[in-house]
């Protein structure tokens, strides 16, 4: 399968087309994926048909079957245009960002990060729609499956990339704005038993590395980063680095004019 620049994908046709592109191929390679491929993704004529299809999938079992959820997951998106424009927006971020991800078919099919958070802004919107049951047993089921907890009421932006996913937690009252990045067993979780607006703000371009907790109704200023194993218990300024138990500033400013969520950039001078 081709390898180009995901950029040129936007210039020619967009995410979509592409992923529609690589379906095909793949269905060429491997005739024992066909059905599975043209059910999930070459059957439908928009991103948000598709994603209806797939997640519906995934998620529906028992008494709530995958036709049901799939019917619940079209109204969302019909409702809400700006959820079809998110989940591209995520597709390509995973594509640029990991450099693993060697097309736009792995993200949409297979990444735990990007169907968990797919299937959050679903149970948002039903949260947002005062569908508070249906949209806590999403939550558990995106859980069981994908092992990525987020609280239906927390809020997330666009072009967020979630690296391989395994142990996310993001508490109700969370915020994570657009264009961040973290990797797996981050926790975006409050200090104890206190109510109200106790979970953390991440502001846009930040980068989270694997295992970081952030506690408490802190705020993670724009461009900065956290380093691996990390527990940030107080805000962390604009560009800044912070590592350690608990986390302070290390390692100077990060540099100006990079988005630590782009760079993936987990190194850093303890020295400066």
């Amino acid at each position: 399968m081709s390898e180009s620049s995901p950029r040129l994908f936007e210039a020619s046709g967009g995410v979509w087309a592409q992923l529609r592109v690589e379906a095909m191929q793949a269905a060429a390679e491997e005739p024992l994926l066909a059905s599975y491929l043209h059910a999930s993704i070459l059957h439908h004529d928009k991103i948000e048909e598709a994603l209806s299809y797939h997640l519906a999938q995934k998620l529906g079992y028992g008494d709530l079957s995958a036709l049901q959820l799939r019917e619940v997951i079209r109204d969302a998106y019909a409702a809400d245009p700006k959820l079809a424009v998110q989940a591209t927006r995520d597709m390509r971020v995973v594509r640029e960002r990991d450099p693993a991800c060697r097309t736009y078919l792995q993200p949409f099919l297979y990444f735990k990060g990007y169907g968990g958070l797919q299937a959050h802004r679903i149970a948002h919107w039903l949260w947002q729609q005062q569908r508070d049951i249906l949209a806590y047993h999403l939550q558990s089921r995106v859980s069981e499956l994908f092992a990525v907890d987020i609280h239906p009421a927390a809020k997330i932006g666009a072009g967020v990339f979630i690296d391989h996913a395994h142990g996310i937690v993001i508490g109700e009252a969370a915020v994570v704005e657009d264009d961040v990045s973290m990797l797996h067993s981050v926790t975006l979780g409050g200090t104890g038993k206190e109510t109200g607006d106790r979970h953390p703000k991440i502001r846009r371009g930040v980068m989270i590395g694997a295992g970081a907790k952030v506690l408490g109704n802190i705020e993670v200023g724009e461009d900065a980063r956290i380093a691996a194993g990390s527990v940030v218990l107080d805000d962390v300024a604009p560009r800044c680095t912070v590592a350690g138990i608990p986390a302070r500033p290390v390692g100077g400013s990060c540099c100006e004019g990079l988005t630590p969520a782009n760079e993936m950039d987990q190194r850093f001078d303890p020295g400066l």
